[in-house]
């Protein structure tokens, strides 16, 4: 598993991915930015002070409290913006390990966007209970880093797996292989955890799951059927 991370790093500085790499930090970041802009300009609309002064305090404060509550919504952030690109990102991996291999079928945008939102809406949830057990030592960062672990494991599979493998078939791979996902999802969490490196998590995370998915006994054999399936089906 190592080595496939180290690929993935490799992978995701090469030039097919330098392209994507520019949408996918402008767009995290914009998201960001956004969302820490209208969070500290609805509070000074809720928020009345006599002093001009103060005003002035509370707007520094609040940005900087929103400037550091930002580095924890990198990874609910990330898990929808992933929805744009994963199917694009994950084909350049899936090429590049072995062009005559038929390539994953895309997801639909609908489907793809819906479980973006879900994992990101979850992340979402985990990050505010972390921020609530801030005043307990060491289980904020063991709750925080499992749990994170398990959601993007969980949701890059989803994302990589559907594209070879009926649902059901996905998640009965899922349940056999949940250890070695779960290992797969604490690289990435501990990626997110980590100031900047956080911002390209969408981009190592379809080169890295790709690579898990491809060594799951059973995945190839199962892509192989299911393409077999739609070929048979299709006029």
């Amino acid at each position: 598993m190592l080595a496939d991370a180290l690929a993935a790093f490799r992978e995701i500085l090469s030039p097919p991915f330098r392209a994507a790499l520019a949408k996918v930090l402008g767009l995290t970041l914009l998201i960001l930015v956004g969302a820490v802009a209208l969070l500290d300009h609805g509070l000074l609309l809720l928020v009345t002070l006599p002093y001009p002064w103060l005003s002035t305090l509370l707007s520094i404060l609040a940005g900087l409290g929103l400037l550091v509550g930002s580095v924890f919504l990198v990874a609910p952030v990330s898990s929808v913006v992933a929805g744009f690109f994963i199917d694009d990102l994950a084909e350049l991996v899936e090429r590049d390990l072995d062009p005559t291999a038929p390539p994953g079928r895309p997801l639909r945008i609908v489907p793809a966007l819906v479980l973006s939102v879900r994992f990101g809406a979850l992340q979402l949830a985990v990050t505010l209970l972390a921020l609530l057990l801030l005043l307990v030592p060491g289980v904020n960062a063991v709750a925080f880093i499992g749990a994170n672990a398990y959601l993007l494991g969980r949701q890059y599979y989803e994302f990589v797996a559907l594209r070879h493998l009926p649902p059901a078939e996905a998640e009965a791979l899922r349940r056999r292989h949940a250890g070695r996902i779960f290992l797969a999802g604490l690289v990435l969490a501990a990626m997110v955890s980590v100031p900047v490196l956080n911002l390209i998590t969408p981009l190592f995370g379809a080169a890295f799951m790709v690579r898990v998915f491809k060594r799951l006994p059973g995945a190839a054999a199962g892509g192989r059927r299911y393409e077999a399936q739609l070929t048979a089906k299709s006029p």
